[in-house]
This record gives C-alpha cells, sequence and structure tokens, in this order.
C-alpha cells in the first residue's frame, strides 16, 4: 500500500495531480486545499496518501496534512460515500469548519457543499459527530 509520496509536480489540475517519484508518475486525486498548496509544476511536494483499492481500479488520494487525512478516511466510512464524494467535501469545506459544522449539526452548511444533500449531511452528522470530535483538539 502506498501511503506516502515525495517528488515533484508534474502535471497539476483541480482535484489531480501528476507526481513524479524518480521517473515513476503517479495520478494522485486532491481536494482543492491540497490543490492550490503544493505549489507550479515542478514544485518539490510531499502528500500523506491513501490507496484506495477497488475491483477494476488502483487509486490514490493525497494530503498536505495529517487532519484532512483523516477526516477523508472518517468520511469514506460512511455508507453511501465514497472516495469522490469525500474529496468534494474536502474542496467544499476546510477539515476545521467541516468538525465545527458536525458539531454543531449544521445542516445548512453541510448541504451548501455540491453533492450534499440533506440525506447525506444528516448521515455525516449522525455518523461522524463522535468520531471527529477526537480531531478537533
Amino acid at each position: 500500500m502506498i501511503a506516502f509520496l515525495r517528488g515533484r509536480v508534474l502535471d497539476k489540475h483541480p482535484n489531480r495531480l501528476i507526481v513524479d517519484v524518480q521517473g515513476v508518475g503517479y495520478e494522485v486525486h486532491v481536494p482543492l486545499s491540497t490543490y492550490y498548496d503544493v505549489g507550479e509544476e515542478g514544485a518539490d511536494v510531499v502528500l500523506r496518501v491513501h490507496t484506495h483499492v477497488r475491483e477494476d481500479a488502483l487509486q490514490l488520494y493525497g494530503f498536505l496534512t495529517a487532519l484532512e487525512q483523516q477526516v477523508f478516511e472518517r468520511l469514506i466510512g460512511i455508507s453511501g460515500i465514497g472516495p469522490k464524494l469525500a474529496i468534494g467535501v474536502l474542496s467544499g469545506i476546510e477539515p476545521r469548519e467541516l468538525i465545527a459544522a458536525v458539531q454543531r449539526a449544521d445542516l445548512a452548511r453541510l448541504t451548501a457543499i455540491p453533492g450534499i444533500g440533506k440525506k447525506t449531511a444528516e448521515r455525516i452528522v449522525l455518523e461522524l459527530r463522535d468520531r471527529l470530535q477526537q480531531l478537533a483538539g
């Protein structure tokens, strides 16, 4: 399993980077916050990685901070939320703001995130309220 990448940004698109690690290019899906903070093409980058294995694909999801990765991994643990939607959530709200919204049960803030409807927002609050509390500190 790939858990960490250090290399150079070879190509950069919103929600996707190609990281050159000693001549091997890794496609890494990232939230917009990571996309904006990695620097320009050619910049050195260090990413924490979640490797997602499916029957038909192996996908890498990268994060600049441990908090982003931890929130992502808790989101994909919710029934009905896959990695693509979890990246979308983290692209629509900063991790600390998401934690605060879940603790307040702020459904209006959660449904303002593209791709999150009322039922999904309710499920996020219900399933993550206790599990995100330890990350808030």
